[in-house]
């Protein structure tokens, strides 16, 4: 009998399938990623920002983004310093992030005295590549950004929407507090006095006016915006003022320099 080993086709052609199945498996002495840390990238080695990443844990692993807070959250850091220095820098980590992850963050630090031209540039280039763009004023405060973010990894959506009070007289004084000047002790006076809305609807501006802490100027403003229409009656293009707001932007509107 012949105790060599079988050396058949069959043999050989379910070698790299083995192969494969090893590969896949983690190296010998590697540990597996915490799904509970942030992970970093080794190109933030000594980034004094990594100091105060203290509530939440970290550690070193190669992926693309700066910093990874789940498998579909990233970051990208940037000091606008460090881009004044090298404005093709942010460009190039994009073209290597490509489409990657949901949410992508690109959280700048703001570190020079004038940061109005740098942020506006930077807030093109997250509109193009579909960034949120976070501002730091502190190596301290990123960190917070970048823990808060992981933080929320699995929380719901309602843990960071507004809260909306149940009691429907709340509900109209945070209303009221949104007309301009109107503050929430005039809401509360207004409610106080009139008791609903509705009644406060019916009131004249002379009638506003005598409550305490509103003169006829104030009440004008709040009668007008309580009785405006929800859709104007008249289209936009057909305006008197619309020729100076279609015949494009003057010099001296915001914005018209970036063309």
């Amino acid at each position: 009998m012949n105790d060599k080993p079988s050396t058949s086709k069959e043999d050989d052609a379910s070698l790299p399938k083995q192969i494969k199945i090893d590969s896949a498996k983690p190296a010998q002495g590697q540990k597996p990623s915490n799904s509970y840390a942030i992970l970093v990238n080794s190109k933030q080695k000594g980034n004094p920002l990594l100091k105060y990443i203290s509530k939440l844990p970290w550690e070193y692993s190669p992926i693309i983004p700066d910093y990874e807070m789940g498998p579909r959250v990233c970051a990208l850091f940037l000091s606008l310093r460090y881009h004044q220095l090298n404005p093709d820098y942010i460009h190039n980590r994009l073209k290597l992030l490509g489409s990657a992850y949901q949410l992508r963050v690109l959280l700048v630090q703001i570190d020079i005295p004038d940061p109005n031209y740098q942020l506006k540039n930077l807030t093109r280039i997250c509109i193009l590549a579909d960034l949120t763009l976070m501002l730091a004023w502190s190596t301290e405060e990123a960190a917070r950004i970048i823990e808060t973010y992981k933080s929320f990894e699995n929380k719901p959506p309602d843990m960071i929407m507004e809260r909306v009070d149940s009691d429907p007289q709340q509900r109209i004084m945070n209303a009221l507090t949104t007309v301009r000047s109107v503050n929430k002790t005039d809401a509360l006076t207004l409610m106080r006095t009139f008791g609903s809305l509705e009644a406060l609807l019916k009131a004249t501006p002379t009638t506003i006016s005598l409550c305490s802490g509103f003169g006829a100027h104030k009440a004008e403003r709040l009668h007008k915006v309580l009785h405006e229409p929800f859709i104007p009656k008249t289209p936009w293009k057909d305006r008197p003022d619309s020729s100076t707001a279609t015949s494009g932007p003057s010099e001296d509107t915001p914005g018209s320099s970036l063309s």
